[in-house]
C-alpha cells in the first residue's frame, strides 16, 4: 500500500493520504484503540486490496466495524433531500475534530489554489500526490456513493441488502460533499446499517474503499420497500447493457467476495476501473430505480435532531454537489500511460518512513 505524507504546516500530525467519509453516525471514528479519542484518527481511510472477504467487509481489516459511533449517533438521511459530509484523509481535518480549527477546502487542511489551475475538462496534469486523490484533475474522479441496509446488526447486512442509494460524480474532491436522497422508507427503530464507497480510477493501486454508517431516515419517508441489490455491470456507451434496478456497492480486486470482473481498455484508452459512474450504471445523484413496487410500508414523519444536515461552513468553502453536472470521465480524451500506471516514485522513502 502506498502512504503519502503530506505536508501540512497548521495541523497538529501531518496527515497521510487516502480518503474516507467523516460525519455523525460513522464507525471508528475515535479510532481503534479502546478508551482512546483520537483526534487525529486516519483508520477508516485505509484502501481496501487483496483481502478475505471477511477483513475487507465494513472495513475489518483494521477492525473499524468493532467500533460503532456512540449511542444515539445517526447519519440522518432526509427523504428526497440532501445530506453533506466531509471528505478526508484524516479526521484533524474535519469540523469533528478540534473544534473544526483545521479544516480548509481539502480534506487535508489546505486550500490547494493551485488545483484551481488544472483543467476540469479535456486537459491533462500528472496525478496528485501530496494528497493522495488518485486523480490529476476534478472531472477525472471516480466518483463516490453511499448505501443502505435495512438491518440494525451489522451482522445481518450483506451484499443484496446492501443497495446504493446516491451516488456523487467527480468525487473524491473537495472536503465537504453534498449527496442526495431519494424517498427512502423508514428505517427500524434501532436504524438502518449505512456504508460510503469508492473504487478510484487510476494514479495508484487500484483498490477500493468501504466503510460503515450507523444511519436512519428522517423527515416525509417513502412507502415503498428496496429490492433486492444486483451486481452493477459495465456498460460504457451501451446503455442496453447496464444493470437496472437496485445496485449492490463494487467489490473488486479483493481474494474473494468479488462481485465485478473488467478487463479491457476503456473509450478513453484506459485500464477499464468499475467507478461509481456512468460506465457501470449509476447515474449521478439520488438512485430513483431502487424500490421494490410490490411491497409497501407504512409512511412516517421522523423529525431530525437538526434543521441542518451539513457541518458548518463559516468560511463558505466549496461543496461537492450533483448540481446537473451529469458527465463523467468516459468522455475524456485517451490519456497517457502513466495515468494507470501505480504512483511509485517515492515509494522507497515511504517504506523507510511507515
Amino acid at each position: 500500500m502506498l502512504v503519502f505524507s503530506v505536508a501540512v504546516l497548521t495541523l497538529p500530525v501531518a496527515i497521510h493520504a487516502h480518503f474516507a467519509a467523516f460525519a455523525l453516525g460513522m464507525y471508528c471514528r475515535n479510532g481503534t484503540d479502546s478508551g482512546i479519542d483520537n483526534q487525529n484518527n486516519n483508520a477508516p481511510v485505509q484502501p481496501l486490496w487483496m483481502l478475505k472477504k471477511e477483513d475487507w467487509w465494513f472495513h475489518h481489516s483494521n477492525k473499524c466495524d468493532e467500533f460503532p459511533p456512540n449511542e444515539g449517533d445517526f447519519l440522518e438521511l432526509p427523504a428526497n433531500g440532501e445530506f453533506t459530509v466531509e471528505l478526508a484523509p484524516n479526521r484533524a481535518g474535519t469540523t469533528l475534530s478540534y473544534d473544526g480549527r483545521y479544516t480548509a477546502r481539502f480534506g487535508d487542511g489546505n486550500d490547494h489554489d493551485e488545483f484551481d489551475k488544472l483543467a476540469k475538462q479535456g486537459e491533462l496534469t500528472t496525478c496528485i500526490t501530496e494528497i493522495n486523490i488518485h486523480t490529476p484533475n476534478e472531472t477525472m474522479a471516480a466518483g463516490t456513493v453511499f448505501a443502505i441496509s435495512y438491518n440494525s446488526n451489522l451482522s445481518d447486512v450483506t451484499a443484496e441488502n446492501l443497495v446504493v442509494f446516491s451516488a456523487l460524480y467527480h468525487t473524491p474532491w473537495y472536503r465537504l460533499a453534498k449527496y442526495q436522497v431519494p424517498n427512502l422508507p423508514a428505517c427500524p427503530e434501532d436504524g438502518c446499517t449505512c456504508a460510503w464507497g469508492w473504487v478510484p480510477n487510476g494514479c495508484g493501486e487500484p483498490n477500493m474503499y468501504m466503510q460503515g454508517f450507523k444511519c436512519k431516515v428522517v423527515g416525509e419517508t417513502g412507502n415503498r420497500a428496496l429490492a433486492q441489490a444486483k451486481p452493477p455491470v459495465w456498460c460504457e456507451g451501451e446503455p442496453d447493457k447496464c444493470q437496472t434496478g437496485a445496485k449492490q456497492m463494487v467489490y473488486w480486486h479483493q481474494l474473494d467476495g468479488n462481485n465485478v470482473e473488467v478487463d479491457g481498455f476503456d473509450s478513453a484508452g484506459m485500464n477499464k476501473s468499475p467507478g461509481y459512474n456512468r460506465k457501470m450504471g449509476f447515474d449521478n445523484g439520488r438512485q430513483t430505480d431502487i424500490f421494490d413496487d410490490s411491497a409497501t410500508v407504512t409512511t412516517t414523519s421522523i423529525a431530525p435532531t437538526s434543521t441542518s444536515f451539513a457541518p458548518e461552513n463559516p468560511n463558505k468553502d466549496p461543496v461537492s454537489t450533483v448540481d446537473g453536472d451529469d458527465e463523467d470521465s468516459s468522455t475524456l480524451p485517451t490519456v497517457p500511460l502513466w495515468y494507470y500506471i501505480p504512483v511509485v516514485f517515492n515509494l522507497s522513502f515511504v517504506l523507510q518512513n511507515l
